[in-house]
């Protein structure tokens, strides 16, 4: 069934902070099947939209939508993140934990990343030495097996040195 554009605004008006509805409760207040309004919410969220699951409680909703408040908030200054907040319905510490949490979500800051570059390629270097040394080694190796084995062979054809 097909919609009107007034009554899908008005729907999602109602998924979204500050409401937050769930989508049992728009179900029960506007009749659109819970399958449509699923995807239509789907649909914000890929539009980076917040489009929170109808939870009350700020800490249970998903990753995703944290993030996308998160991605949202980022350019803004304190006032406006305040602004933001009050439309959305949340606590400004809340976003910035969130912002926190994604931040270190990469493993830490940009410094550590160089750090571990630059060991990774102090690492390959050893590593290349090591194995242009055991190259060397080996080739050493050979070369007295082939002596050892020339040597004896000459020995068998021609007796030993002492004998003379």
């Amino acid at each position: 069934m097909a919609y009107s554009k007034e009554i899908k605004a008005v729907a999602i008006k109602m998924m979204l902070p500050p409401n937050s509805k769930p989508l049992s409760h728009i179900n029960e207040q506007t009749n659109i099947p819970i399958a449509t309004l699923t995807k239509w919410r789907e649909e914000l969220r890929r539009n980076g939209h917040a489009a929170p699951s109808g939870e009350e409680q700020t800490e249970k909703w998903s990753s995703r939508d944290k993030f996308l408040i998160v991605v949202e908030t980022m350019p803004m200054n304190e006032a406006e993140l305040s602004e933001y907040c009050r439309l959305k319905g949340l606590f400004p510490e809340q976003v910035k934990q969130w912002q926190d949490a994604c931040q270190e979500a990469n493993g830490g800051t940009a410094t550590d990343l160089v750090e571990a570059s630059r060991h990774q390629r102090a690492v390959e270097k050893e590593l290349k030495v090591v194995r242009k040394e055991l190259q060397r080694k080996e080739s050493a190796l050979a070369e007295a097996a082939a002596l050892l084995v020339l040597s004896k062979k000459a020995e068998a054809i021609w007796g030993t040195h002492d004998e003379e």
